[in-house]
């Protein structure tokens, strides 16, 4: 057989190989179709078209609005707003009022009663039962000694003299003073701050049940003549007024008492049991008095009453009536003013009385 004659297997597989190759050009064609239809169907992206260039000279502003249209615009309240606390510097003056206490007073001026002594020794002189009502007393702003300064003064000798440091009193800005030269004229008030310096105290001395006579030119007429004996204390307390309250100064360095509630004509009770060692009036503002020796290094005083009852040298029981509550002597209002003392000295009465 000759190349050019073909058998009837070759035409059959010729022509499906041409049947393949069309079908590829079909699926190709309805390919490219369907990609094309599409891209015709996304919509067009928009064109942006830019503004024209503008002069900033050509623009033109809006008139502005006249005064009386700005005074009718409304702001609205914020109830939030919050103005800051400032601390103050300067030494303010506050007018004493019926009832007041040195204690009272420093605790509402957040000072020391210390400092306001201090601050105040021209009309207190130490003596926190001086306060009147009517007195103005001067309030410093921080704790410390409000000091009058001397010729011959210096930042050094003033500090050494109230237990401070020079650095601190120019610094402190209530004093007003050029850091770059601090200097202080003389009679110019300042600050001396966290200062500190000694009470000149007023105080009745302790008086024993078994000591001689005390002088009533020096203490007063309730000075009695001594050389007593009688009952001794239990060593406990009981309240000596009928209402457990503190009214005035509580116990500190310049108040060695509590000052109880107790109204003029109340009845005052000996605290524990003793002998009565001075029984009426007393110098020193403590006005009408009662001191009872306990016998056991213990005494306790009672002062500003109306009128005491127990007399000299006589023994009373713990609970025992022994005055009536007043306001005689150096008193703001009327009120106990309760002292415990011991072998001399001064106990904080709040450590031996039973809780109110």
């Amino acid at each position: 057989m000759s190349p050019a004659s073909s058998t009837p297997s070759d035409k059959h597989k010729l022509l499906a190989q041409t049947a393949w190759g069309v079908a590829i050009v079909l699926v190709v064609v309805a390919g490219t179709a369907s990609i094309r239809a599409y891209q015709n169907a996304k919509p067009a992206s928009p064109e942006i078209s830019l503004p024209d260039p503008v002069d900033p000279k050509t623009i033109v502003l809006p008139a502005m609005p006249s005064p009386g249209e700005l005074a009718s615009i409304s702001r609205a309240a914020s109830l939030n707003t919050i103005i800051p606390d400032r601390s103050r510097v300067e030494v303010i003056q506050y007018t004493v009022q019926h009832g007041d206490s040195v204690f009272g007073i420093a605790e509402h001026f957040n000072i020391t009663p210390e400092t306001l002594l201090w601050a105040n020794y021209a009309v207190l002189d130490d003596n926190p039962d001086y306060l009147e009502p009517g007195m103005v007393l001067n309030i410093p702003p921080i704790n410390g000694v409000y000091y009058q300064w001397e010729q011959g003064d210096s930042f050094e000798s003033v500090a050494k003299k109230f237990s401070s440091k020079p650095e601190d009193i120019v610094a402190w800005v209530g004093n007003r003073l050029d850091l770059t030269n601090p200097s202080v004229e003389p009679g110019t008030w300042i600050l001396v701050p966290d200062g500190q310096r000694e009470f000149r105290r007023w105080i009745i001395p302790t008086f024993a049940r078994g000591s001689a006579g005390i002088s009533k030119e020096v203490y007063g007429s309730g000075a009695c003549a001594g050389g007593y004996e009688g009952l001794y204390g239990t060593g406990s307390f009981v309240w000596p007024t009928p209402i457990h309250q503190l009214v005035g100064n509580e116990y500190w360095s310049g108040h060695l008492a509590l000052d109880l509630a107790a109204d003029v004509g109340v009845q005052i009770y000996a605290s524990d049991s003793g002998v009565i060692v001075f029984s009426g009036w007393s110098t020193g503002g403590y006005g009408y008095m009662v001191m009872i020796d306990h016998g056991n290094g213990y005494q306790t005083v009672y002062a500003h009453l109306s009128q005491t009852v127990a007399t000299c040298g006589s023994s009373v029981t713990q609970g025992q009536l022994i005055a009536y509550g007043g306001n005689s002597g150096n008193s703001s209002g009327p009120h106990l003013h309760f002292e415990v003392r011991l072998n001399g000295g001064f106990v904080n009465p709040w450590y031996v009385l039973p809780p109110p």
